[in-house]
């Protein structure tokens, strides 16, 4: 059976060690925010995960969720640790305390919902969602609409969930058809259908509140003619208990690749009553505070699920016994070695623990930039913050989950024929992890919003560049400097041959948005490991800080390399791209 065992001790290295968490804990609202009590969050989050989630990972994804007419259930268990979750106060760790939350760090959430999405990714889906709809609703509502619907966001107890797509477009959210018609008394009346609403129909809380996207019947064609509209399945009294059902229901549980624990449905909205969120056709605008919430989340679904595949794959390279190591018997008591002493296996637990690990460094930093741009009383601080945030948020959604499903297709390797078959679990991280490449923006319109809107059009380069340049300014070893200065002036010299070749042609930033953004994140991890390597050196005699060491050494020499061929793809330009006639496909 599959272990769990999240890195504590990793965590506390990148908040106290990489990232400097002791002056972060002075932000306002973080004071008097210990060492201790941050340590006894992340004690009691893996204690919880470890006891009351991972036990549901393998029927979750066996039994998957029942549908009839209209009703969904999910898997035997979800229930009891739904209401234990709620229970514990874990979804309100970052709401804010007037709505009953505990104001904590976004850095600390993160690293809960990578031991919640690494323990059962279906299950956590449902508290990520609310999340975000709780996140959108603090920062776009009006006073009444949070008065009535954010503390219980915020506490978990009811949930959330976000419609935007329909059958007829997906990112192309101007082609939606979804109707809303005003009512005198202030409400609308909202006809039409959503498809691929993650937990969009539950039995886990006794509301979900839906955050919709649709046109006003005055509106705009395209993207400029979208509001935002709030629409809760069960609505809400002025005193705030719960009346009759809304016009909104299930027509379809989709069956799919993965996730089989967390329904995936089609919603009807057949004159359903909701209210406008925000102004009218700025609907898109807001939206975007949950989209972009839940794209960092995304990310961590990509971390928490290689996290948990190397996890295991080394658990099972220590057991396995098979050959001899090239060098010579390893356990010669035994009548074979273990497979962990063969240079390939080496290679991908290596690649795994080096991707893992520089993906989690890369999500706290974005995280670390988060809290920042809200709490710190410096304008100028917050605004640089903020364009930071702006830069990594799709490379935290992509990369990371591009590298989930590089490091899950790693796993079911090292088990060789025991991971391909389901009794080891590392099958079901391939198929779990997979839609985190396309839900919540593919991965492909993630690069593309990296090069395309923020470097080529908003100039957002520098937010990262210049504290790559501080560091690079000071003194480090040169087994670590080269290849990051190396990385980095491939990354500089890639962005100025795109800026001027995409001004003359949009194809070109099509054509490299994706090995860009891989180019970028590359360079991202190499600052980051450049670092811990820095903070590893003079403490080497310990066993953390020399694996952390040997770690940066690998991939500085095996991983980092790559920007070199992504650097000759960009340069290539777009013309192989679409040089073939659209017939001779």
């Amino acid at each position: 059976m599959p272990v769990f065992s999240p890195p504590l001790r990793e965590h506390l290295f990148c908040l106290y060690e990489l990232l400097d968490f002791e002056s972060h804990s002075r932000l306002p609202g973080f004071e008097g925010l210990s060492r201790d009590v941050v340590a006894a969050v992340l004690d009691q989050s893996a204690r919880f995960c470890a006891d009351v989630v991972a036990p549901l990972n393998r029927n979750a994804d066996e039994e998957g969720v029942h549908f009839a007419s209209g009703t969904v259930t999910t898997p035997k268990g979800f229930r009891e640790a739904y209401a234990a979750l709620v229970a514990g106060g874990w979804p309100a760790l970052t709401a804010a305390p007037e709505h009953g939350g505990q104001g904590m760090p976004h850095m600390v959430n993160l690293l809960f919902e990578e031991m919640l999405n690494g323990a059962c990714l279906s299950f956590g889906l449902f508290p990520g969602l609310t999340r975000g709809a709780y996140v959108l609703l603090n920062q776009h509502g009006s006073a009444a609409q949070k008065a009535r619907y954010a503390a219980k966001l915020a506490s978990g107890e009811w949930a959330g969930s976000m419609c935007l797509t329909e059958a007829h477009c997906g990112t192309d959210l101007g082609l939606m058809k979804t109707l809303a018609s005003p009512k005198q008394d202030g409400s609308h009346v909202l006809t039409g259908t959503k498809i691929f609403i993650s937990a969009g129909e539950h039995d886990l809380t006794p509301n979900i509140i839906y955050f919709v996207l649709a046109r006003l019947p005055d509106a705009p064609k395209g993207s400029r003619g979208i509001s935002l509209f709030l629409v809760p399945k069960v609505l809400v009294g002025d005193d705030g208990t719960l009346g009759h059902r809304n016009a909104v229901s299930c027509g379809v549980v989709e069956h799919k690749m993965g996730i089989h624990g967390c329904p995936t449905c089609v919603m009807n909205f057949d004159g359903a009553t909701g209210w406008l969120v925000g102004e009218p056709h700025q609907g898109l605008k807001a939206m975007f505070a949950m989209m972009n919430a839940e794209r960092i989340a995304v990310g961590i679904h990509g971390l928490a699920i290689a996290e948990a595949s190397y996890r295991n794959a080394v658990a099972y390279a220590r057991e396995r016994l098979q050959g001899r190591a090239p060098s010579g018997p390893r356990a010669p008591e035994k009548p074979a070695d273990p497979i962990i002493v063969h240079p390939d296996v080496r290679r991908m637990l290596m690649t795994q623990k080096a991707l893992t690990e520089g993906c989690r460094m890369l999500a706290l930093w974005a995280a670390q930039a988060l809290d920042v741009s809200e709490r710190h009383p410096d304008p100028a601080t917050r605004a640089a913050a903020d364009a930071l945030v702006a830069m990594l948020t799709p490379v935290v959604k992509a990369f990371l989950t591009d590298c989930g499903t590089d490091a899950a297709n790693l796993g079911v390797q090292v088990l060789g024929g025991h991971g391909f078959i389901r009794g080891n679990g590392q099958e079901q991280y391939v198929r779990d992890v997979r839609i985190t490449q396309i839900y919540e923006g593919t991965n492909g319109i993630q690069a593309a919003d990296l090069l395309g809107r923020k470097v080529l059009h908003l100039g957002l380069f520098e937010s990262f560049a210049a504290p790559v340049r501080a560091f690079l300014s000071g003194e480090m070893a040169p087994e670590f400097a080269a290849p990051l200065s190396a990385a980095f002036r491939q990354l500089e010299e890639t962005t100025a041959l795109l800026r001027a070749r995409a001004a003359a042609d949009p194809d070109e930033a099509g054509a490299a948005a994706v090995d860009y953004m891989r180019l970028f994140a590359l360079a991202a991890l190499a600052y980051l490991w450049a670092r811990a390597a820095k903070l590893a050196l003079p403490k080497s005699n310990e066993d953390f800080y020399r694996a952390k060491l040997d770690t940066a050494r690998f991939f500085m020499a095996r991983i980092l390399p790559e920007t070199q061929s992504l650097q000759a793809k960009i340069a290539a330009g777009a013309a192989p791209v679409m040089a073939l006639d659209e017939a001779m496909f």
